[in-house]
């Protein structure tokens, strides 16, 4: 995994059969954001076509020999798919060079921007989850292991040492993080009693949900232009048209291919959109692929079971585009905005207002010591 800055990387995608030739450019375009996210210099892609991906090296072994002759000033080779373990040490090899996957160059982003406790636990859980099954990968030593003097010894021994060890670590993270559910569950409580609706902003990574929430509320949030430049959430009070109070809710963005192990070992975090009377999807409609984005977003929502749950659509960014994008976000349950200019943030107050009174009644709370206490 990436852990310096300014590491040399070349980015290596693969079009199959299963998507169309931009869907994997515009796939290898925000593997380069990512990479450079993570603090990489990025020196050069590489796309192959193939009709599946080959077993030994995922690519072509004449790619890859290609790419062999290519690697003099790079230090990582970084693949725009998930990687089996041989398959990363067969490349490794060949290469001479590191290799790290989509999944492994996002694990490391995370390690990077966690800072409180709670992050931390679920980043380091998520990585040992995604390192278990690669863990033999880095024995080559075993390879000689089976059959005959001096093949047999420790080293099984301490293979499946660390295992135990991996496991036994990972059982503590899940037990540390159970508690932090809970302690997130008192913490709730006075919000509880104090009924104020809860509004998550989800949306795709880097679409402008941080940016929304310090305008909406001058939360003060950091804003990055950056991939998952927000991991923990941030819960601030935001008035409505008639002095309502509503929480809203910023949290980490989601994206494509996104790891099976940050969806599971997010959970914790993911609670508050679980949590939510209403969620605003923020799409940045200036985004080339907007409508994939999107589309992207609502998969990851079907997976939490949340798919039903009431949603506004915030599209913004729109003084990237000008005034046509306005009648084209306009209607019922959608809203243009632009987070830097203030533009359409009446509407969105206005919209989340009708939308939560259209579920149920909302209450009128008064912006009193209790109403701070719940944030």
């Amino acid at each position: 995994m990436l852990r310096t800055t300014a590491e040399a990387a070349l980015l290596v995608g693969v079009v199959t059969h299963r998507q169309s030739r931009w869907e994997a450019e515009d796939s290898l375009a925000e593997l380069d954001q990512l990479a450079r996210s993570a603090g990489a210099h990025v020196v050069g892609t590489v796309l192959q076509e193939r009709d599946r991906f080959e077993p030994r090296y995922l690519i072509g072994k004449g790619k890859a020999e290609e790419i062999r002759g290519r690697v003099g000033s790079v230090d990582v080779v970084i693949l725009d798919e998930e990687l089996s373990g041989s398959q990363q040490r067969n490349l490794e090899q060949l290469l001479g060079r590191r290799v790290v996957d989509r999944t492994g160059l996002i694990l490391d982003i995370f390690a990077q921007r966690a800072h409180t406790r709670e992050g931390k636990l679920q980043v380091e859980l998520a990585q040992l989850d995604y390192l278990l099954p690669r863990l033999a990968g880095a024995w080559t030593h075993l390879e000689r292991l089976g059959g005959g003097i001096g093949t047999r010894g420790p080293g099984e021994t301490q293979l499946e040492s660390d295992r135990r060890r991996i496991k036994t670590r990972m059982a503590k993270l899940r037990r540390d993080l159970d508690q932090v559910r809970r302690h997130r569950a008192v913490l709730r409580r006075p919000r509880q009693r104090i009924p104020f609706p809860i509004v998550a902003l989800v949306g795709y990574t880097n679409a402008g949900k941080s940016s929304l929430m310090n305008a909406l509320t001058h939360a003060g949030v950091p804003v990055r232009d950056q991939l998952f430049a927000t991991l923990d959430p941030t819960l601030r009070r935001l008035a409505l048209p008639g002095e309502r109070i509503v929480l809203l809710s910023d949290t980490v963005g989601f994206i494509r291919k996104i790891p099976h192990q940050l969806v599971a070992a997010f959970q914790a975090t993911l609670e508050e959109v679980q949590e939510a009377d209403l969620l605003l999807h923020v799409v940045d409609v200036s985004h080339p692929n907007a409508q994939a984005q999107q589309a992207a977003v609502e998969e990851v929502l079907g997976e939490l079971g949340l798919a039903d749950r009431p949603t506004v659509l915030v599209f913004n960014k729109i003084d990237r585009l000008g005034a046509q994008a306005m009648p084209w976000a306009s209607g019922s349950g959608r809203v243009a905005t632009s987070a830097k200019t203030g533009v359409g943030l009446d509407a969105l107050r206005r919209e989340i207002a009708a939308a939560l009174n259209a579920r149920h009644a909302m209450p009128v709370p008064v912006d009193d010591e209790r109403s701070r206490a719940a944030c």
